[in-house]
């Protein structure tokens, strides 16, 4: 299925508001996920954070976890006055993964906002071919 691309949207997330139904694209990452020959690359949003220390990947139980910490000040000052705003957050995301895969196979890199996951695809076991008796 080499460039099948996948739009995916974590069941468990509010992608609404409270207010008015909008939506609040700042809760949740999202990701597309395709596969290139035998490797699933999943590319997720998540801009204005520092991968070094803001992005902590892990696999557990077939489950890849992407968490990532956002830390943002703005000051301004203007005609006598001086403004501060700080903005901090959270994000997870959790994705399936297929049978077989081995955690220290995963590589990501972080480019322009776009943290890209590389994960290779485990070859589907042989088939055990099972001899037939006569009784």
């Amino acid at each position: 299925m080499t460039g099948l691309l996948r739009r995916e949207t974590f069941p468990f997330a509010r992608p609404f508001s409270l207010i008015g139904g909008e939506w609040a694209p700042e809760e949740m990452i999202r990701v597309d996920e395709l596969h290139e020959d035998g490797v699933l690359v999943i590319k997720a949003e998540i801009p204005g954070i520092d991968p070094d220390e803001d992005v902590e990947l892990t696999v557990t139980d077939r489950m890849l976890h992407i968490e990532a910490r956002r830390h943002e000040e703005q000051t301004r000052e203007a005609k006598g006055y001086t403004r501060k705003e700080i903005r901090t957050g959270s994000f997870r995301r959790t994705l399936p993964l297929p049978a077989g895969v081995d955690g220290s196979d995963v590589k990501a890199t972080y480019k322009d906002g776009m943290l890209e996951i590389r994960i290779p695809e485990p070859e589907p076991p042989a088939a055990t071919r099972i001899p037939v008796t006569k009784s």
